[in-house]
């Protein structure tokens, strides 16, 4: 028995020893020589990669946006369409989100490039703590990833605004490179860039984190503003300014900058799920470019009825009218997708002289009086109509060849329409075409 105690007490001892917990940094006052920790009223923190230092605030707004299942259903959906059940309930539950933005010495990213401020933000009394690293000089890194990699640890859903592209890849690059720390392995990561585009591009044309806070978010409303914020493009600038001896000073604004980012972020993510919640009730103080822009994104991600919703709202309320032919042009194919068809057609009818859309509503019209109304005259007309629009159009086209290809499709389907014409007429009542461009009358 002490012979068997003794062969499984060897085995136990070959098995790997589980890693102690990595201990949050140590914390402690810049000495009078460190004027850049006094200047950003930031502390020391230390682990055994060495020091970096830490900028810790807390902030009431903007508040804690609870998340809807639908709009964590809508930003996380995949092609797929498949969760892990781990993803899911990591997605669903607030405390382990982690919203991220870093500062970097090039915008191009690349081996090259540092993060030498990393902003961090999560869901905390119902406000948003804010924590912020800062490396003083390269040496440092090893110190602050480490730091990063423990607040992954403890919160692994990222959420960013362009960081499945920038920030995240830049980040995994670092680590890499170090050699020591490992990459932190995510739950899921949000990125909001996407879903801002879908549903404002339309009307802002730039979607930059601060044109949405001063146009959709009403920044000063949740008592923030930028007045003197620093320019991205000149933060590299201001860092290696500093590293060769220059002034500490604009590091400042850099780092209220990245504090400016992460709250409208927090903030932008409140919105989203304001307008992506299946309870919401906000679509009545949308502008028509947002309810339109909001159509296509949930119709993109599976949620027809909605998004027909949203489109008919949005073309109620007025559209701008260079938006209007491609609002009713989505909005009949929906009609058509639900079964609508008389809906559908009355847009269609109102569309064939439309300049844009026409050859669309032709197509269309083609297609319903053959396989619905089975009217074959009927979409011989409109298939006529396409051909001699097109042939109009053939001349001032940017692209002659896919307006010919264009002709040539519309043509094969009046072949088809009257050979089956034939067939169930008994008699050759071909579709009369003019032969303007060489060919003969059939």
């Amino acid at each position: 028995m002490s012979a068997a105690t003794d062969k499984f007490s060897r085995l136990a001892a070959l098995k790997p020893s589980r890693p102690a917990p990595v201990r949050p940094a140590a914390i402690r006052k810049p000495g009078e020589e460190d004027a850049l920790g006094r200047l950003l009223g930031a502390g020391v923190a230390t682990n055994h990669f060495g020091e970096h230092l830490a900028i810790r605030n807390w902030f009431s707004t903007p508040e804690f946006a609870d998340p809807s299942s639908t709009t964590i259903e809508l930003l996380s959906r995949t092609r797929d369409e498949s969760l892990s059940r781990k993803t899911r309930a990591a997605l669903q539950n607030p405390e382990e989100w982690l919203f991220l933005d870093t500062e970097t010495t090039g915008l191009a990213g690349g081996t090259g490039t540092y993060a030498f401020l990393i902003g961090l933000a999560w869901w905390d009394a119902g406000g948003l703590q804010v924590e912020q690293f800062f490396m003083r000089d390269f040496a440092e890194e090893h110190s602050l990833l480490l730091e990063l990699s423990q607040r992954v640890a403890e919160r692994p859903v990222l959420v960013t605004f362009n960081g499945k592209s920038f920030d995240w890849p830049l980040l995994e690059n670092r680590f890499t490179m170090t050699r020591s720390i490992a990459v932190p392995k995510l739950a899921a990561h949000l990125d909001l860039l996407h879903p801002a585009r879908a549903l404002w591009k339309l009307r802002l044309g730039s979607v930059r984190l601060v044109e949405l806070e001063r146009r959709v978010l009403d920044a000063p409303r949740l008592g923030w503003h930028r007045e003197n914020d620093v320019a991205s493009a000149l933060i590299p600038q201001f860092y290696f300014d500093y590293l060769r001896g220059g002034p500490a000073a604009p590091l400042a604004g850099v780092v209220r900058h990245n504090q400016m980012d992460l709250r409208g972020l927090a903030a932008l993510f409140g919105k989203i799920n304001a307008l992506l919640s299946e309870a919401s009730s906000t679509t009545n103080e949308i502008e028509s470019l947002d309810l339109f822009g909001l159509s296509r994104f949930l119709q993109r991600r599976g949620e027809d009825d909605r998004a027909h919703f949203a489109c008919m709202q949005a073309l109620e309320l007025g559209l701008p009218q260079e938006f209007r032919p491609k609002a009713r042009r989505e909005l009949a194919l929906m009609f058509k997708r639900r079964g609508e068809h008389g809906r559908a057609v009355e847009i269609w009818l109102e569309t064939v002289a439309d300049p844009h859309n026409g050859i669309h509503a032709c197509e269309q019209l083609a297609i319903y009086y053959e396989r619905r109304a089975k009217d074959l005259a009927k979409a011989g007309q409109f298939a006529k109509l396409a051909v001699a629009t097109l042939r109009r159009q053939r001349a001032n086209s940017s692209d002659p060849l896919l307006t010919s290809r264009l002709e040539q499709k519309f043509l094969h389907r009046l072949a088809r329409l009257q050979h089956l014409m034939r067939i169930n007429d008994g008699l050759a009542r071909p579709l009369a075409l003019s032969r303007s461009s060489g060919e003969s009358q059939a």
